[in-house]
């Protein structure tokens, strides 16, 4: 498997991406546009994939450069964009890029990794390779913004390894196929905090046919200090912690999500 979590690998998660109600309806986009906004731009997204919080950047009037390594997204994002108005099409730039290790010609003054894509990194020096790509990115005293979930630890102890589990999850797409989403964990990791999972959809196709498709990735989970370390170790000084999309401070929900705000050092 690549270092994309699948979404190279697998064309047909460009496909239902869009249409997943977890992924279509998650409350993280106003926080990314405003931030961007607060920035003035440029702002470049890392791991842009269809567009989700990137079409609605540029929307806000913010030029915008979206990343990403899955030529299967960054094909669903030019679809997406070819819907947009010229105006909005004229502010986005898409790359196709590794995270890992990026120049581009530009300098940002904000950058953003949204929804987890930092977290199929596994290796320490693949996250401090992407780090530093980031930084080298930004202008002097730019910002970056870090998307991670926090761990649950009951969920990290639950008994559920091997058993495929009911996501209630069910959606449709454009042709009339109707989808149901299950989860499986394969194994966890405790050493080196990686789970690998399975993302498995069922697919009803309008001429009756069945299929089962499954998005096999591996995942990283990140603790909060450990977090913090790999930006200072990275070039950045983190200045807010944030547990959720309305700003409220790391700690005030359990889990919460994981969102830290760094600025770049020189």
């Amino acid at each position: 498997m690549d270092k994309a979590g699948g979404y190279q690998d697998y064309d047909f998660i460009a496909e239902l991406y869009d249409h997943v109600t977890t992924y279509s309806t998650r409350e993280d986009v106003e926080f990314f546009v405003d931030e961007a906004r607060r920035s003035g731009g440029p702002v470049l997204e890392v791991g842009c994939g269809t567009g989700r919080v990137l079409i609605p950047t540029a929307r806000a009037g913010i030029e915008a450069t979206g990343l990403d390594l899955s030529e299967h997204m960054l094909e669903r994002c030019r679809e997406n964009l070819a819907a947009e108005t010229e105006e909005v099409r004229e502010l986005v730039t898409l790359v196709r890029e590794d995270m890992r290790n990026f120049e581009l010609a530009k300098k940002f003054r904000l950058a953003t990794i949204p929804f987890r894509p930092f977290q199929h990194l596994t290796e320490v020096e693949d996250q401090l390779a992407c780090l530093r790509s980031i930084r080298e990115a930004l202008v002097e005293d730019g910002r970056l913004i870090l998307d991670l979930f926090n761990p649950k630890l009951e969920a990290l102890l639950a008994d559920n390894i091997g058993r495929e589990i009911v996501e209630n999850i069910e959606f449709s797409l454009p042709d009339g196929s109707l989808v149901r989403r299950h989860y499986l964990i394969r194994s966890r990791d405790l050493f080196n905090q990686v789970i690998r999972s399975d993302l498995i959809y069922y697919l009803n196709r309008p001429d009756g046919r069945e299929e089962r498709l499954v998005h096999a990735f591996p995942m990283r989970y990140f603790f909060r200090f450990e977090a913090e370390h790999l930006l200072a170790r990275s070039g950045f000084e983190v200045e807010n912690v944030y547990s959720g999309y309305d700003r409220s401070p790391f700690g005030s929900a359990y889990p919460g999500e994981l969102i830290l705000v760094a600025r770049r050092l020189d």
